[in-house]
């Protein structure tokens, strides 16, 4: 069964598969979007300490995790590995294993001049990277990273769409790196054996549930 990857808006995203459903980062209407209604048996915290990346409330009954550890929840299994941030504090990538795919998020990820992943966040099928400046990567770190990582997908959040209220670059920075252009779908279905067999970017919209 394909997984259905949903963009919700900043680094929200709705994973859903046969065995579970994880929601990455519920994002808080005071960002410009609304969630809707949420329903899943996992929701992840990327900044824990940052509730403009992730109101928890907005998924009622999902196991919350925010911390590092594996996790199986409905046969689903979350590793969460922390990315520690210059000023100190913590960001929280989580690999998460849905259908015999291996999904990365790597949540607000601390800009560096040659940003790298833990040897934990492996053999990645599709990545969620941010990529619009602010507090998270620049464009040219992005591409940068995700092709050392060389992922089968990379799907860019944390950039300026819709209704957006922080202060970040809109996609065409990332857009002219990688020299493409994409037009953007409602969501994202994958499965293991429909995979590309070069890295590709697939951007997409953001929805409400």
């Amino acid at each position: 069964m394909a997984v259905e990857i949903t963009w919700l808006g900043r680094t929200s995203f709705r994973l859903r598969g046969r065995e579970g459903t994880v929601i990455t980062d519920p994002v808080p209407a005071s960002s410009g979007f609304k969630i809707g209604k949420a329903s899943a048996g996992v929701a992840t915290l990327s900044r824990v300490d940052d509730p403009e990346f992730g109101d928890p409330s907005l998924v009622p009954g999902a196991r919350v995790l925010d911390a590092p550890g594996e996790y199986e929840v409905g046969g689903v299994l979350v590793t969460g590995v922390p990315l520690p941030l210059p000023e100190g504090g913590r960001n929280m990538a989580y690999l998460c294993e849905i259908e015999s795919l291996r999904i990365c998020h790597l949540g607000v990820m601390p800009p560096g001049d040659r940003p790298t992943l833990p040897d934990e966040l492996d053999d990645i099928d599709v990545l969620l990277l941010p990529v619009g400046n602010g507090p998270g990567l620049t464009a040219r770190q992005a591409v940068d990273l995700m092709t050392k990582v060389d992922p089968g997908i990379v799907i860019p959040m944390l950039y300026k769409a819709g209704q957006e209220t922080m202060e970040l670059d809109t996609l065409d920075p990332f857009l002219s790196e990688t020299g493409s252009k994409h037009e953007p779908q409602t969501r994202c279905s994958v499965t293991k054996a429909s995979l590309p067999d070069a890295m590709t970017v697939t951007v997409l919209q953001p929805r409400s549930l």
